[in-house]
């Protein structure tokens, strides 16, 4: 089988999103699944074709400082949700800005702010544990984004190169499967 190109599956979540009811803006969409899969451009996609706003996960990266060997052994807590509850999940269907501080991942830390702009249509919250289920069921409607392992190493390498992509495989990839496997983010997606 073939991998669909970026047109063939917006196209699919466009068509998608057009069924559902009625409802007043901000609209949420959750966009979960794993590396490499093509989630945060498809996100773009969306937000350009739906005036929306993205909210990266990537942003949640738990801090170094919390990295413990049980936060670790947790299913999904290598996010940190808990600051993803405080800062974001009480202004998502608000229809006004709001802001957050995102982690990064080159400095190890919170550093800047991220704007969400109020008069967005959609806000799409997009990345690996966007499902978590410590987040709650807040999105109208969630989608799971899935690539073939080869396919997965492939894109990692040429986008990161193969240091980092090492890095890929011996951590992130066995903490996102190991999410997958026990919190089943890909049951909770309306599409695959």
């Amino acid at each position: 089988m073939d991998t669909p190109t970026l047109q063939e599956t917006l196209e699919k979540v466009l068509s998608r999103l057009q069924q559902l009811p009625p409802a007043p803006a901000p609209r949420i969409l959750a966009l979960d699944g794993r590396a490499a899969a093509g989630k945060t451009t498809l996100a773009l996609a969306l937000a350009h074709a739906l005036q929306g706003a993205v909210i990266h996960m990537d942003d949640f990266f738990l801090p170094p400082e919390m990295r413990t060997p049980q936060r670790r052994a947790t299913p999904g807590g290598n996010v940190h949700y808990e600051r993803f509850q405080q800062e974001v999940l009480p202004f998502l269907r608000q229809p006004f800005p709001f802001q957050y501080q995102p982690f990064q991942c080159t400095l190890g830390r919170l550093e800047g702010e991220r704007k969400v702009a109020g008069e967005h249509t959609w806000r799409i919250v997009e990345g690996a544990y966007a499902l978590h289920p410590a987040l709650g069921n807040y999105a109208d409607i969630a989608f799971f984004y899935d690539v073939s392992s080869q396919e997965q190493q492939q894109r990692i390498l040429k986008r990161n190169g193969p240091e980092k992509a090492q890095a890929f495989q011996r951590l992130w990839i066995p903490l996102e499967e190991e999410y997958i496997r026990n919190c089943h983010p890909q049951k909770r997606a309306e599409l695959l």
